[in-house]
């Protein structure tokens, strides 16, 4: 299934307390059910002013589909091609 990366522009979103995150967790995680098994959120990077998820989609479409139902910006969202790490040098 193909994986997206997700930018969400989140003014202070590094300065929300734990459960702040955790009830946008489960905001996330309610959309899913509700849209599927098709769509699966592998992850997140929470930095001062954004958001990076990385999810796993039949579609950029149902990325957006559950930003909407969700309530989250979706401000950029990209396929991943490839994943590379230190190992891709050996």
């Amino acid at each position: 299934m193909p994986q997206f990366v997700i930018e969400r522009n989140m003014p202070n979103v590094g300065n929300l307390s734990a459960a702040d995150l955790q009830q946008a967790s489960r905001t996330s995680c309610d959309t899913l059910r509700e849209l599927g098994p098709e769509i699966q959120w592998v992850h997140s990077y929470v930095t001062d002013n954004k958001i990076y998820c990385v999810y796993r989609a039949p579609d950029e479409g149902m990325i957006r589909e559950h930003a909407q139902k969700a309530g989250f910006p979706a401000d950029s969202i990209s396929q991943v091609r490839s994943v590379i790490d230190p190992t891709t040098a050996d």
